[in-house]
């Protein structure tokens, strides 16, 4: 065929704004936001659908596009020789409308179309920009995107969209969902907001959102959802009451929002009517420069209201190009100029265009000033979807002129092709979109990454109610993607708060747990609602919301407070507490007494007194004495090595030295009765003064080689005993060997024993003064004092063990000095008369 024609078999009569070109590019927008349909769609001459509802922003996204177009056509350097024209529909806030109006786009808006031989030929339309929608954005590229037909959204921001395998000609220059829920964190994360509601709509974009949102909450762990609410599409009252009314009860003070205008209208109405105040809204971008809700009636409750953003950009040259808009009703753009300007001036023109049946009013002129009517239309100081069709047009228009300018040959294609208009295929132009990289006058670098996502970044609104009854959102800072990552930025200065305090919010299930005390989750509820434990005995938490108290190294214990860990007290029987002084001050009492004693006796040492009880063990006796007082002095102080080794030697030693005196002193006195006599004088040569001192070193001796042996073998060594007490170290000298400290103490038991026997038996002497008696009795105490001090020795803890082993000695040390010696100094001092040979021998008389 040299050539062939192309019919298209049915004429879907919609909406559209229209301007030739060498090539065209599609446009789907929301100038209406609902629609009223027919009862049949489909036949073969189908009705228009009738749009209400004029939105006057979604005219401007249009006339966006319009003007881009228009300013590519003028700009020499960018698509030379190529004149762009524009195919635009109107969606009308409808799925069905704008799935039409995209098949319309893709194949064509004439009746016929000529193409090259064997059907190839450039389709009607090489590119769209939209939809405003995420699920009209997801029908679309489900189609389209099954011939690449490149299409590039402006605001849809539903994370599945991508998806490359199932959208691979689908590009947008605004940031997914994904990373807008990202955002939201962020800023939670920044206020300390770990309790937050979530409500969105019921819809593509709503649901990935929550998915995105509770799976990416859950991964940070920066906090908690209270609830998640879907908004219903039909407005169902009782619902949204249900909704708002789980709102008020909520202890979440902050309360996100994913949703359109039309579902913030309808739940901010219920949310007046139950008077709900004091929370924090969120907004995402869908509304959070809605002007619509900015009123006296709703700004109680959303003043301070923080959103995310598009991006805001300047378009130089838009505003004069908007007022240069005109009704005429022979043009193109009959449709759109027509409607705003009806719309705009509250006129109508005779006759009303088809399908169109709200204007209403006077007829209009043509000639209203639209300068100076009180519209939006020219409010350019918040350019944000506009801004994101500004780029995408241009977009568009970089991905042609790369392909022009392509070099036969180098081409990117098989064998180094290049595409040209007339054999473009569209796959072939999503090529050129992905690999696009230009900067906008505004400053902007556009490009998109591997899934068709424009490099993210949102500014960050606060809504202001002014004292004047105005409102006013203002930017209060950005959240963008960086070489860092993701990254925060806010003015905190600029942020208006309307609570009372003038501060952020506090919106959290639980308090923090202060270092001390751990988190213990409540069983059923979610991670967030927490009990704060306080740590035990021996572990700390340094840190806020610590999930475990750690261990406190073996030397240190947790403080009161149980936020950080405190050396131990260390615990020992110290000369400076009570209990060390009062044992100090006995034991130098005692060396003193013996000392006292001395003196007494060296005085009185001709006396009978003194000489008739051996006046040579008696002083040896009493320096024993004052070693046993002394030695008590080593059980006090903190344990060194050879305080440890030298205590129980020195104990051993003098006690066993100072019994083995008694012990001898009883052997005399039972040998020197058995020589008085007849027959036993035989007896006394063995008791003389050599054998006497003999007896004691020897028995003295054997003390000193069980303390060697146990000293060489086990020595005694301090230790620091920690199971006594959990936040104090014991310190302690243990006996290194239980056998060697048995056998010095048995071996001192054995020797009193044998005194306390052999007294016993010389108990009932004939003479005045028995010194029998006294060292019974004195040896009595000795023994029972020390039956006394095994079990409580046992049972006493820590330093206590050491005071009873001091008092131990203490007493029988004072027993043995007053039993012994106490008798003969009273004698000495206070009754002279007695201190006499014949009142000693019994044969004086005494008063």
């Amino acid at each position: 065929l040299a050539s062939s024609g192309c019919n298209n078999s049915v004429v879907f009569h919609l909406n559209e704004m229209y301007k030739p070109g060498d090539v065209v590019l599609g446009g789907l927008f929301e100038v209406h936001y609902t629609s009223v349909f027919p009862e049949r769609t489909f036949i073969s001459e189908p009705e228009q659908p009738r749009c209400k509802g004029f939105d006057t922003l979604g005219f401007r996204h249009a006339m966006t596009m319009a003007f881009a177009i228009d300013e590519i056509n003028k700009n020499s350097n960018l698509l030379p020789n190529v004149t762009l024209g524009y195919s635009l529909y109107d969606n009308c806030g409808a799925l069905i409308v704008g799935f039409r109006g995209a098949l319309s786009l893709a194949s064509g808006r004439e009746e016929q179309f000529l193409l090259e031989e064997n059907c190839l030929g450039t389709p009607p339309v090489l590119g769209i920009v939209g939809d405003h929608y995420s699920t009209f954005s997801i029908a679309i590229s489900n189609v389209l995107g099954l011939y690449r037909m490149p299409i590039i959204s402006y605001f849809a921001t539903c994370s599945c969209l991508s998806d490359r395998k199932r959208f691979p000609s689908f590009f947008r220059t605004i940031p997914s969902d994904a990373f807008q829920v990202r955002a939201m964190i962020q800023i939670l994360k920044h206020f300390g907001w770990t309790w937050v509601g979530l409500l969105v709509s019921d819809d593509d974009y709503g649901r990935h959102v929550a998915r995105s949102f509770q799976s990416d909450l859950a991964q940070s762990g920066e906090g908690c959802l209270a609830y998640l609410e879907v908004l219903p599409w039909d407005s169902d009252p009782n619902e949204l009451m249900r909704i708002v009314h789980l709102i008020k009860i909520s202890t979440a003070r902050v309360v996100i929002v994913f949703a359109h205008e039309i579902h913030m209208i309808q739940l901010m109405e219920e949310v007046a009517r139950q008077n709900v105040t004091g929370r924090q809204w969120m907004a995402s971008e869908t509304w959070t420069t809605a002007s619509v809700l900015q009123t006296p009636h709703l700004m109680p409750y959303l003043s301070s209201t923080l959103g995310i953003a598009i991006r805001r950009g300047e378009i130089p040259g838009l505003r004069d190009f908007l007022l240069q808009i005109r009704p005429d009703q022979h043009d193109n753009n009959i449709y759109g100029n027509n409607m705003f300007w009806e719309y705009t001036f509250q006129c109508r023109f005779a006759p009303p265009p088809a399908g169109w049946v709200e204007a209403g009013g006077e007829l209009c002129t043509g000639q209203e000033d639209i300068e100076h009517v009180e519209t939006e239309f020219l409010d350019l100081s918040n350019l944000r979807p506009e801004y994101n069709v500004y780029k995408a047009v241009y977009a568009l228009a970089y991905a042609l002129d790369d392909m022009l300018r392509c070099v036969p040959g180098r081409g990117p294609f098989s064998g180094h092709s290049c595409a040209t208009l007339q054999t473009l295929e569209p796959w072939q132009l999503v090529h050129y979109v992905q690999n696009i990289n230009f900067t906008t006058p505004f400053g902007d670098q556009v490009s998109f990454d591997e899934n068709g996502d424009v490099l993210p970044i949102y500014d960050i609104m606060n809504w202001l109610w002014l004292p004047d009854g105005r409102t006013k959102v203002q930017n209060v800072g950005e959240v963008k993607e960086s070489a860092k990552g993701e990254e925060l930025i806010l003015d905190e200065d600029k942020i208006f708060w309307s609570f009372e305090s003038r501060k952020p919010q506090q919106s959290v299930c639980s308090e923090s747990c202060p270092p001390g005390t751990r988190m213990a989750r409540k069983k059923g509820e979610p991670e967030c609602c927490f009990d704060c434990i306080p740590c035990s005995e021996g572990k700390i938490s340094n840190k806020t919301d610590s999930m475990e108290c750690t261990s406190c190294p073996e030397d240190f214990w947790s403080s009161p407070q149980r936020d950080h860990c405190v050396p131990k007290k260390t615990e020992f029987l110290s000369y400076y507490e009570p209990l060390g002084i009062f044992l100090t001050t006995t034991s130098l009492l005692g060396t003193f007494i013996c000392a006292v004693v001395l003196v007494i006796f060296t005085y009185h040492r001709s006396t009978p007194m003194v000489r008739a009880n051996n006046s040579e063990l008696s002083f040896l006796l009493l320096v024993s004495l004052k070693l046993c007082f002394l030695c008590s002095l080593l059980f006090m102080g903190r344990p060194s090595l050879w305080t440890c080794q030298l205590r129980h030697a020195a104990f051993g030693i003098s006690f066993v030295l100072c019994v083995s005196c008694i012990l001898v002193k009883t052997m005399v006195v039972l040998a020197v009765f058995k020589a008085s006599k007849p027959g036993g004088g035989a007896s006394l040569k063995w008791f003389g003064a050599v054998q006497q001192r003999g007896t004691v070193l020897a028995l003295t001796c054997i003390q000193a080689a069980i303390c060697t042996a146990w000293i060489v073998s086990a020595s005694p060594a301090p230790h620091k005993n920690t199971q006594y007490h959990n936040d104090k170290i014991v310190y302690e000298c243990v006996v290194g060997s239980t056998v060697g400290f048995a056998v010095l103490m048995g071996y001192i038991g054995l020797l009193a024993i044998l005194s306390f026997l052999l007294a016993f038996l010389a108990r009932n002497l004939p003479d005045n003064f028995n010194e029998a008696k006294l060292i019974t009795f004195s040896m009595l105490i000795f023994c029972a004092v020390w039956v006394a001090f095994v079990p409580a020795y046992i049972n006493s803890p820590g330093k206590y063990a050491d005071a009873v082993e001091v008092f131990a000695i203490l007493a029988s040390s004072f027993g043995l000095l007053v039993a012994l010696f106490g008798p003969k100094c009273y004698t000495i001092l206070l009754r002279p008369e007695r201190n006499t040979k014949k009142a000693i021998m019994g044969r004086g008389t005494t008063n």
